[in-house]
């Protein structure tokens, strides 16, 4: 079964959120696996069994717990955040094979940007000389998993320093921008989600890329 790709543009996190539940709950077992890329507005998350002392001090910046694993982080203008909705049984991915697949796509992301980044298995996600360059935190739910990872692109990193980042007090959070890679969202996306088809064994590899990235569609209700 094929894979769909969507990108959505700059979203509220709250109703984007809300949409991968209800496409989770009410997904059969036919139904298609997608994966939406997009961005947020400025937004720190806690994750279910987040410490709420770790947001040093929010401002003006929203706070939302919400149902992934996890601690705290940051979304906003600039990242990437991409949501794979895949149904795991079917791929027969474990939840360690899922971290695993997203960090080494993201990886080899990077490396075709001359960036050489590594995974840590005590925290996920992908770090660049000891500074996280992207974060990764699931929700696994009726076999099937939302929420998914989120990429600094070319963003304002200071929001990072209002938090402890993923609970880790004085952790250095990293872009591509600020490593020397140039490059928009939505070109990130297209050549992230390739690396994600291969490395989540999704039928028809990348070829569903071209086709979705280009159109911005609505939140599916």
């Amino acid at each position: 079964m094929s894979a769909l790709a969507r990108w959505l543009g700059r979203v509220d996190y709250e109703p984007t959120w809300r949409a991968m539940q209800r496409y989770t709950d009410t997904r059969t077992a036919a139904a298609s696996d997608e994966i939406w890329c997009l961005e947020h507005p400025p937004v720190f998350t806690l994750g279910m069994n987040a410490d709420a002392s770790h947001v040093l001090d929010a401002g003006s910046i929203p706070v939302v717990a919400i149902d992934r694993g996890g601690q705290v982080t940051y979304h906003g203008p600039g990242q990437l955040v991409v949501y794979p909705l895949i149904d795991l049984k079917r791929l027969g991915l474990g939840v360690r094979d899922l971290v695993t697949a997203l960090e080494t796509a993201l990886v080899g992301l990077v490396a075709e940007l001359g960036i050489e980044a590594r995974p840590r298995r005590e925290a996920p996600g992908v770090y660049v000389d000891g500074a996280k360059l992207a974060s990764v935190g699931l929700r696994i739910r009726r076999g099937c998993c939302y929420h998914g990872l989120a990429l600094n692109v070319a963003m304002d990193l200071a929001p990072f320093a209002q938090i402890n980042p993923c609970g880790f007090e004085g952790l250095r959070v990293v872009d591509l921008k600020s490593l020397g890679a140039t490059i928009t969202l939505e070109a990130t996306a297209r050549r992230l989600v390739p690396h994600l088809a291969r490395t989540l064994g999704l039928a028809g590899g990348a070829a569903f890329v071209a086709e979705a990235l280009p159109e911005r569609v609505s939140i599916p209700a």
